[in-house]
């Protein structure tokens, strides 16, 4: 066997000869093996500015190197890779999934479904997987693996290829069905009526970054200031506002002309946590904010919510009750942790979701005002009759 070993910058030497900087052809190989750096870079960074000359915007030096290994194979090439799992959703490795899915197709699949045991001396907090993808290919079916660590006999699981990657999916997020529940989980999911256009609703993360607005932010309410509301502030399917005594965290933001951008009229909101860890019960934590829990002309949220809303405004009740019900189901948890292997849930995986019509969505609403669910149990005891028959949500109003 022949081998040699290089010194220098792989990222700024392949991209260059990718965009044809080097006056020189481009290596090609039939087969790449690689254990990425895992770090984030900002804008400045030269192999960020490297990359982005060849079209690609990223954020992660491990996508740089997929996506620079990928234009390297030779047609028919393999190329198997150790990785964490933050691409495989989410707005800003987008791009990448284009240009990477573009030229290989993936075949096979592990996951390592435990954050404790592979990677946990780099402090990864994201799943991690091992996948070998072909250039050109166009697989029919991918063997995906599961195992807790690296020592673990895997269960496996041989499934279509539009399982993973839908055809239909212009973000092309990857997704990881583990059992056949999770395949009957994103049909069903497919199969539901409304996008949230449909429904009129968009979704955002709040506006309040904290380490921006520090000097607006007031520990306790007073006059000339709108509630603050945070992650903490959550309390069951509702807002308790402000925090309990002991908290440390603002519970306000001073109302001026340079603070007024970060407001919103206080109204109903939908508001679900960005950041969960995948051990906890759900992923997906929604609750309703209204102005009868949290007073006042105007509300401010913090940066690590998702608020649902119409066009900066508050949203019906009974629509609201029902969305955020839907969104605590056990059925939306299983069908996020498919493609959500790290610790954010982003505007743009809820954006991903399909969702019951609002003439369902309200009828929830009123079936939660009325019997007021608490347990898991009792929320997807009025969730799921809604996704096999959706006239039994109406039957249970007119009961």
């Amino acid at each position: 066997m022949r081998w040699e070993l290089r010194g220098g910058n792989y990222i700024e030497t392949t991209a260059a000869a990718y965009a044809g900087e080097l006056g020189t052809e481009r290596e090609q190989f039939d087969a790449v093996v690689m254990n990425p750096p895992y770090r984030k870079v900002n804008g400045s960074a030269p192999e960020r500015r490297a990359v982005e000359r060849m079209g690609l915007p990223i954020t992660n030096l491990y996508t740089a190197f997929l996506a620079l290994a990928a234009t390297q194979l030779e047609p028919g090439g393999v190329l198997a890779a150790i990785t964490p799992r933050s691409f495989a959703n989410g707005r800003y490795s987008a791009p990448f999934r284009h240009f990477f899915f573009d030229r290989v197709g993936i075949e096979r699949l592990h996951l390592f479904e435990s954050r404790a045991h592979v990677f946990a001396d780099a402090d990864v907090l994201q799943e991690n997987v091992i996948f070998s993808a072909r250039r050109g290919a166009k697989p029919r079916r991918v063997m995906l693996s599961f195992s807790q660590g690296a020592e673990d006999v895997p269960r496996m699981r041989e499934v279509p290829a539009e399982e993973i990657i839908r055809p239909d999916d212009s973000e092309r997020f990857l997704r990881i069905p583990g059992e056949a529940q999770d395949t009957q989980v994103a049909e069903a999911m497919t199969a539901l009526p409304a996008s949230l256009e449909d429904l009129g609703i968009a979704v955002s993360t709040g506006k309040v970054v904290e380490f921006r607005a520090r000097e607006h932010l007031r520990m306790t309410p007073e006059p000339g200031a709108a509630p603050l509301v945070r992650p903490n502030h959550l309390d069951g399917a509702g807002v308790r506002w402000p925090a309990v005594e002991g908290n440390r965290k603002p519970n306000a933001l001073a109302i001026d002309p340079t603070s007024e951008k970060l407001l919103l009229p206080n109204a109903i909101f939908v508001l679900v946590k960005r950041l969960t860890a995948k051990e906890e019960a759900r992923r997906v934590r929604a609750a309703v904010s209204d102005p009868s829990s949290v007073p006042g002309q105007w509300i401010a949220f913090e940066n690590h919510l998702n608020v649902f809303h119409r066009d900066n405004r508050g949203l019906p009740d009974d629509l609201a009750r029902g969305l955020a019900a839907y969104l605590n189901s056990s059925f939306v948890d299983r069908y996020v942790r498919q493609f959500n292997g790290h610790t954010q849930v982003n505007a743009t995986d809820l954006r991903h979701l399909r969702y019951p019509d609002a003439e369902r969505l309200h009828d929830l609403g009123v079936v939660v005002q009325r019997d007021k669910p608490t347990t898991q149990e009792e929320i997807d005891g009025i969730v799921d009759p809604v996704l096999s028959d959706p006239a039994a949500v109406a039957l249970r109003v007119a009961a």
